[in-house]
């Protein structure tokens, strides 16, 4: 790094994915020279399931990658790091170990935004000690393409959900997440349900589809809420066996998230011998 190079530090979670936030470090990338390093704060939940609070930390990983992707293929040297803290513990780190000359905050508008609400821009202000502090508003419904979320578990490598993910990809521009609520809440490690996630993964990004997944939750519906309340989603597909044989079904998972969640909700049936060819 070069002595005219600046050192900025950008700070967001939620809204890493913003076209904001990228286009600002670009205009400030116009006027000098600069290095980025972008840290995604994650709070743990005080409580609740291993799963879930791993499934927070993944979700802003893949915020982060695509943010320092694109800062790089705009030119702009650039990594970062998932944070395990608070946005404020963050910067503090971040600035005891490194030497940064500015600092960029994003955060959704002041109705959405939980970093605004807690004053923590300003805490930021403060830990700065005089650096200058930009703050970026992200508005995600101003985004282009789709979030779909994938909600399947016994049946994610069933047919009929794979062809809907590829008829869907093939719609208009889509990314995908797949959440795969756990089977067993008691058990820590769940082999069989990685293993059907990891294996459609691998089929569908063979194909360039956008997909990511994660193990979630026991319950889907509160798999589903949260994924919602983590990442920006337009629609949902839900997948599960027919009829009696799904307990999802006998709990109305698909009405209920008709009801709550306020976004379009699809239902794919996957017979259990479609299952059983694919696997």
């Amino acid at each position: 790094m070069t002595p005219t190079t600046a050192q900025l530090l950008v700070v967001a979670n939620e809204t890493l994915a913003g076209g904001e936030l990228v286009a600002a470090v670009k205009r400030r990338a116009e006027q000098g020279s600069v290095r980025v390093i972008v840290v995604a704060p994650v709070t743990q939940p005080r409580a609740g399931y291993v799963v879930y609070r791993d499934s927070r930390r993944a979700a802003a990983g893949r915020r982060l990658d695509r943010t320092v992707s694109a800062l790089r293929e705009a030119g702009i040297p650039a990594h970062g790091a998932v944070f395990d803290d608070d946005p404020v513990a963050a910067v503090k780190d971040l600035l005891a170990s490194e030497d940064i000359d500015e600092i960029v905050v994003s955060t959704h508008p002041e109705t959405r935004s939980g970093w605004l609400r807690k004053n923590l821009l300003e805490e930021i202000r403060k830990a700065a000690g005089g650096r200058p502090v930009e703050h970026v508003v992200s508005d995600s419904s101003s985004q282009t393409g789709a979030n779909v979320l994938v909600v399947a578990n016994e049946t994610v490598l069933g047919e009929p959900l794979l062809e809907r993910v590829r008829a869907r990809a093939k719609e208009g521009s889509a990314s995908f997440l797949i959440v795969a609520p756990q089977s067993d809440p008691m058990r820590t490690q769940h082999p069989e349900a990685e293993q059907r996630l990891r294996a459609a993964l691998s089929e569908l990004r063979a194909e360039g589809i956008d997909i990511h997944g994660q193990i979630a939750h026991p319950d889907p519906f509160t798999a589903t809420m949260q994924a919602i309340r983590d990442e920006r989603t337009d629609e949902i597909i839900v997948s599960t066996f027919s009829g009696a044989r799904s307990g999802w079904l006998r709990r109305d998972l698909v009405g209920r998230l008709r009801a709550e969640s306020g976004l379009p909700v699809e239902h794919v049936i996957v017979e259990p011998a479609a299952v059983e060819v694919t696997a």
